[in-house]
């Protein structure tokens, strides 16, 4: 081959694309549920737009991002991550302007120069939501509520919610100083590793060189939050508990990004290991006033369609097949070709939801039927020497049909 995708890519092509419709649909389905308008934003932006928003010293920031310049000596980057996309659409549309909540949601691909590795693209899928304008913990709670009811109507009956707080610069300016100092009481944590965590020592426990056990001698931030940080955290926990959402309180969970403030929250599935976190998310604040917005508190989620899609149950409704596959098969003739052509349109005009492929590759009638049946089939209408007879793909029984006939017969195969 002359030309082979990128390293870290991946092409998605059916049958599997049809997964990847059926989960989208799912989330698309519970956003509406929810009062959630879709956004689209563009795939790159300003690159300060995700430095400043990301962290100047995070791992997106210095090792990750795909950043190049254009042609007018502008800075742009493609998008390691959508919040900050949302935010700066919210501002740049005026929404901020209408008062209330803004309930906006996104589908797309994000790009991150990563190792690529099981579940790990360079260019990977994201759906999310991200619900901005109130700081109540109710939104915080309905917002987990949104990916949670997803989830389980993806036929995830395992999920384990992990959440936290992170607290205000009110909480973590004092809690960074006292965990800077245990950083550097402990022997065993190297001076490059000091170094790396200083300006925001609470990445330390997202860091996956960092092992488990020195993360255990680190106090917690949960230890060091300010009264108001430490109730709006219980409300959130109180309002998990009355409506049934099972939730761990996760002391070290603190993620990746610097905007994340007071909830933090993960969603893991099952023993997957390193792929059973689903989704992850939290509040955000300070971020729309960094972005030159007003003071605007924020929270979203993002889910990975890529780990959603491998850990998928057997008995996922997204593996389910909805619509009745039909084939039209046109025979060598040229005229017959026409003739298919009109019949796949009458079969398309029936009340059945069927998806109508027409093979018009002049192969032999017996290797057409062989690959519909390959390709699923429910039928296949074969045209031959005037007559149209209708292969049932299950009985294998050849059927005469007419003009007249073909609506009744396809009622049949909904049956």
């Amino acid at each position: 081959m002359k030309y082979k995708r990128a390293r870290g890519t991946q092409d998605i092509y059916a049958p599997e694309v049809e997964v990847w419709r059926n989960v989208e649909a799912v989330f698309d389905h519970t956003f509406v549920q929810f009062g959630f308008n879709m956004i689209r934003t563009p795939i790159f932006e300003p690159t300060d737009l995700f430095t400043r928003s990301v962290g100047e010293g995070s791992d997106i920031v210095t090792r990750e991002m795909y950043t190049f310049e254009d042609r007018g000596g502008r800075s742009l980057t493609l998008r390691p991550e959508n919040t900050a996309s949302v935010i700066r659409a919210y501002l740049e549309a005026g929404m901020h302007r209408s008062g209330g909540v803004a309930r906006l949601a996104y589908l797309g691909p994000m790009f991150r120069y990563d190792r690529p590795q099981a579940g790990r693209f360079r260019q990977f899928h994201q759906v999310g939501a991200e619900t901005i304008g109130s700081d109540s913990p109710a939104v915080d709670v309905e917002l987990i509520h949104v990916v949670v009811s997803a989830l389980r109507e993806l036929g995830f009956d395992d999920l384990e919610l992990r959440i936290n707080s992170v607290g205000t610069a009110a909480s973590r300016g004092p809690y960074q100083e006292v965990l800077r100092q245990a950083i550097d009481k402990l022997a065993e944590v190297s001076m490059e590793t000091r170094d790396r965590y200083r300006d925001n020592p609470l990445r330390i426990f997202d860091a996956k060189e960092v092992p488990a056990a020195i993360k255990q001698k680190l106090p917690l931030i949960s230890d060091h939050l300010v009264e108001e940080d430490r109730k709006h955290f219980a409300a959130v926990m109180k309002l998990l508990d009355e409506t049934g959402i099972v939730h761990i309180h996760d002391t070290q969970l603190v993620r990746g990004l610097d905007y994340y403030t007071r909830t933090v929250f993960e969603i893991y599935c099952g023993d997957l290991g390193a792929q059973s976190a689903l989704c992850g998310g939290g509040r955000y604040d300070n971020l729309v006033e960094e972005c030159g917005g007003p003071a605007t508190p924020a929270i979203g989620f993002s889910v990975g369609l890529e780990r959603v899609i491998a850990a998928l149950p057997e008995s996922s409704i997204a593996r389910r097949q909805s619509d009745i596959p039909v084939f039209v098969v046109a025979c060598v003739d040229a005229a017959s070709s026409g003739r298919a052509l009109r019949l796949a349109r009458a079969v398309r005009s029936t009340s059945i939801n069927a998806r109508v492929e027409t093979d018009l590759s002049g192969r032999s009638k017996k290797k057409q039927i062989q690959v519909a049946e390959k390709r699923g089939a429910r039928a296949v209408f074969v045209l031959e020497d005037e007559k149209i007879e209708a292969y049932d793909c299950r009985t294998h029984d050849m059927i005469p049909v007419n003009e007249e006939t073909l609506s009744e017969y396809i009622e049949g195969l909904k049956e």
